[in-house]
């Protein structure tokens, strides 16, 4: 099992930065209330328990026919999936086939630039919206379906209502499910991500045995029992008691970096409301240890690092023992697996030693199975922080005004109010422009 050690963030180990055992058994009352909202049942949960053969299916079909997978989605419809790419198939479009391209940006250039390198009649579409009318996602879908006929296309939608499901039925496309109360960035273990999943040869059951392993492992409401919770109350802890405010989650494994950046769209849509939140910050092993250290070490006192170290990187590389008569010499006979896990010891170390919080989550080796724990991990402690907070962590109010501003620019019927409100906007803006 992936564990959770939070030496470095208690006062026994750090001094005055650290939190004390009494201001954690003080968070007890609080946390079992916020178990009281987990218990409910929350819509993420239910996931591990799916039927995964129609994902299986057209996964299976896509391998067989097709030469290229275009993704699109965007948000955790794209950053889910995009993590499990990343850290189950690396450099895949270099070695494997199908080709796989998630396309979530909606930039012209980038789309562009994958149709150059694909046969859209040898290539298989996913788009992944539940309301079906996400406009980048739908947008884009728009243009390929223009370009020409795909080989396949597969519509991850709602199962029962709106835009693109009603497509489905006109048009005849495949389609997978994303259940109704589920939000994007908590669908990575729906079949939003077990597609992609099965697309490169990873077996979706494997993902969700993790789930279901981090699932029961993270049941007990006892704080000091529950990894998940206790991730959860001590970032809390380390806001309300010391203004710590920036999670900075730093992998120590190229093939964990896309997981960061999905954690970061989770910790901040789930929590970053009401006046409250906490900052999440997406920062990579020796490459960031080497660019931001400096800050966290000597700079403002509102961070707290979260290290994802893993023992096992599926691969090593020996250093050998050359250039022995410089002051490199002592790498010899080391492998590069080492130095990695002892730069990011070292940096904990340098972190605890300076009295600034930090903790570390240890994966076994990167693959399915702790894939589906980490995913799992990271949602539910995210969940269980918005309820200490007394927040929902499962709407996004702002993010809908946003769209809103864009359905009025784009012509959308009913929002021409909006679209009067950017134009007043414009005007205000012009005057300064240097």
């Amino acid at each position: 099992m992936i564990s959770l050690n939070i030496g470095n963030m208690v006062s026994e180990v750090i001094g005055r930065a650290g939190l004390t055992e009494k201001e954690i058994e003080g968070l007890k009352e609080k946390a079992l209330l916020a178990h009281g909202e987990v218990a409910k049942g929350l819509a993420f949960m239910d996931l591990t328990e799916q039927d995964t053969s129609g994902v299986k299916k057209i996964a299976e079909e896509i391998r067989a026919k097709a030469e290229g997978f275009i993704l699109l989605g965007i948000g955790g419809s794209a950053l889910g999936p995009k993590s499990i790419l990343e850290a189950m198939s690396p450099m895949h479009n270099l070695k494997n086939s199908p080709k796989v391209f998630v396309y979530d940006n909606v930039d012209p250039s980038t789309l562009k630039n994958i149709l150059s390198l694909v046969d859209l009649r040898k290539t298989a579409v996913n788009v992944i919206t539940k309301s079906g009318s996400t406009g980048e996602t739908m947008a884009s879908f728009m243009a390929l379906y223009e370009g020409g006929p795909a080989a396949l296309i597969v519509a991850t939608t709602d199962p029962e209502k709106g835009a693109l499901r009603k497509l489905v039925g006109e048009k005849g496309f495949r389609s997978l499910p994303i259940p109704s109360p589920l939000g994007g960035r908590y669908s990575v273990l729906s079949p939003v991500g077990l597609l992609l999943a099965g697309v490169i040869g990873v077996d979706p059951d494997e993902l969700l045995r993790g789930a279901r392993a981090m699932k029961e492992r993270c049941s007990n409401p006892e704080l000091w029992e529950n990894p998940a919770y206790l991730f959860g109350a001590l970032l809390y802890l380390m806001d309300k008691l010391k203004g710590r405010r920036i999670t900075v989650m730093m992998p120590y494994s190229d093939r964990l970096k896309v997981l960061g950046e999905w954690f970061c769209q989770l910790w901040a849509e789930s929590l970053g409301k009401s006046g409250v939140g906490l900052t999440p910050y997406p920062s990579l092993g020796t490459t960031d240890q080497h660019s931001q250290v400096q800050l966290w070490m000597e700079g403002p006192e509102d961070k707290v690092v979260v290290f994802v170290r893993v023992l096992d990187h599926g691969a090593d590389i020996k250093i050998p023992e050359v250039f022995k008569e410089t002051e490199t010499g002592y790498l010899g006979g080391h492998s590069l697996g080492e130095l990695m896990n002892a730069e990011e010891e070292s940096t904990e170390l340098c972190l605890a030693k300076a009295g600034r919080p930090n903790m570390t989550l240890e994966a076994p080796a990167v693959n399915a199975f702790y894939m589906g724990q980490l995913f799992y991990f990271f949602e539910l402690a995210t969940a269980f922080t918005g309820f200490l907070y007394g927040i929902n962590p499962f709407d996004q109010p702002a993010v809908e005004e946003g769209k809103r501003f864009t359905y009025g620019m784009m012509g959308r019927p009913g929002f021409e109010a909006k679209r009067l409100e950017v134009q007043e906007a414009r005007l205000k803006k012009a005057c300064w422009r240097v």
